[in-house]
């Protein structure tokens, strides 16, 4: 039975990886912009064995239909998809722009007070999409931190999934600013931020970081593209999100769902953040030097910290990994592989793992999509959970501490409901982080269950 997904997607960025993520699943499953399917490749077996249904509802005319909520505060990002190629894909009914179309002009407080106002509206979209599962799994959030829609209202709808729908799983692609003060346009993105993370780490079940100053890095360093443009690093987020979910829509023995993927990576609830790798990288035109890929080869690149897609030292010495999944795509895959590969790695102790639960790489095998003409034999994606995500956060309070010490730019947050009185959500908010970063380094010792305790 599918266990299906519904995704949000928040905001100007959030609907921008969102429509990629779209695109790309249309082209895995061979599903034309129309919703209609593509006829089999030749040489592949007739009926291909996926499940469509996990991200996708069918028509009674049988067009392929996203179980997607595009949502935003104005309308240019939402237009342009309802108007572009892919634009008799979406459910109509499923697009809300708000009708001042205003935006929230980077400002958390200003979405978060609009999310409130459209609260009914949204949340009976939601439902209507609720009702139209079978077994609905969870929701899937697409946004960023450091802006005013994805952020504020994204930050409202994760409350309210929360206490609409306590036991579904929510997870979120959270995009994280540009740490580089020269290429931030955005002078009050460390609010916006704090803000957010406080939700993330309340309200939401796990965060895969997305962060845009690694993602940079990654697109300079291994495609050798000089300066990225917004639509390649959002086609480079698009293939992670893919990679993601590949096991949920290629099924095999394990990790079918979300709840089993979640599982065994986050073995404590507050220490659900994410980080990702993926090789070898390609974006449409772009390809990374990779000649020959072998199981091993995959799975160590996996391992090295300039393949991770976070700004964090994941050297071993600096930090420890708490779980690691590793999804191998590729349709000729021998297990044997596999476990000569793990026997390496552990051989030469290439990482290290936290001293107080199992010291293990889990491993899933997905079958590559019969649509898409892979020129690498083997491509591997990881999903990580390591203590060295504690560094990202540290340099987020950094910089709110350097504007909040100067009480530098609240009067827009003033403007609104949450902050006429006081500041104090701030405050919170910043302690949430703080207890989160201090969670993350207890991880790296022997004695963390005991913090546990002590921290209830």
């Amino acid at each position: 039975m599918p266990r299906e997904i519904i995704t949000l997607q928040v905001g100007q960025c959030g609907n921008q990886i969102g429509g990629e993520f779209w695109k790309q699943l249309c082209v895995e499953h061979g599903i034309e912009p129309t919703g209609q399917l593509r006829a089999t490749p030749a040489g592949s077996p007739r009926s291909v064995d996926d499940r469509k249904d996990v991200f996708f509802y069918q028509s009674d005319d049988e067009h392929y239909i996203p179980r997607a909520l595009l949502i935003d505060l104005e309308p240019r990002v939402v237009n342009k998809i309802a108007k572009g190629t892919y634009s008799e894909l979406f459910n109509p009914e499923n697009f809300f722009i708000a009708q001042d179309g205003g935006g929230a002009g980077n400002n958390w407080a200003s979405g978060y007070r609009q999310g409130e106002q459209h609260h009914e509206q949204v949340l009976d979209m939601i439902d209507r999409e609720a009702d139209n599962s079978d077994s609905l799994e969870g929701f899937v959030l697409c946004h960023s931190i450091a802006g005013g829609t994805g952020s504020g209202m994204g930050s409202y709808l994760l409350e309210s999934l929360n206490d609409y729908f306590p036991k579904k799983l929510v997870q979120t692609y959270s995009v994280f600013p540009n740490w580089d003060q020269t290429q931030s346009d955005v002078v009050v993105q460390p609010y916006n931020s704090v803000l957010t993370l406080k939700r993330l780490a309340l309200n939401a079940d796990a965060v895969v970081v997305l962060d845009n100053t690694a993602l940079n890095r990654i697109a300079v360093d291994k495609l050798r593209i000089n300066n990225p443009t917004v639509d390649q690093l959002n086609s480079l987020v698009a293939m992670i999100m893919a990679a993601s979910t590949t096991t949920l829509r290629y099924p095999g023995y394990m990790n079918n769902d979300l709840i089993g993927l979640l599982a065994s990576l986050i073995p404590t609830p507050r220490c659900h953040f994410l980080m990702t790798g993926y090789t070898p990288l390609v974006i449409s035109d772009k390809q990374a030097s990779i000649r020959k890929t072998t199981v091993l080869d995959v799975m160590r690149r996996l391992t090295q910290p300039k393949n991770i897609m976070v700004s964090a030292n994941t050297r071993p010495g600096s930090g420890c990994y708490i779980s690691i999944l590793n999804i191998i795509q590729g349709n000729d895959i021998d297990p044997t592989q596999i476990h000569k590969a793990l026997q390496r790695i552990r051989e030469r102790q290439l990482i290290n793992f936290i001293p107080w639960g199992p010291a293990s790489i889990q491993v899933a095998l997905a079958r590559s999509s019969p649509f898409v003409e892979n020129k690498n034999k083997v491509s591997g994606f990881t999903l990580a959970n390591h203590t060295s995500m504690a560094q990202l956060f540290e340099r987020l309070l950094k910089q709110y501490d350097k504007i909040r010490r100067r009480n530098a730019f609240l009067e827009n947050y003033r403007k609104e409901p949450m902050f006429q009185e006081d500041f104090a959500e701030f405050d919170d908010a910043r302690e949430t982080v703080q207890s989160l970063v201090d969670e993350y380094k207890a991880c790296e010792r022997a004695d963390y269950v005991d913090f546990g305790g002590a921290s209830g």
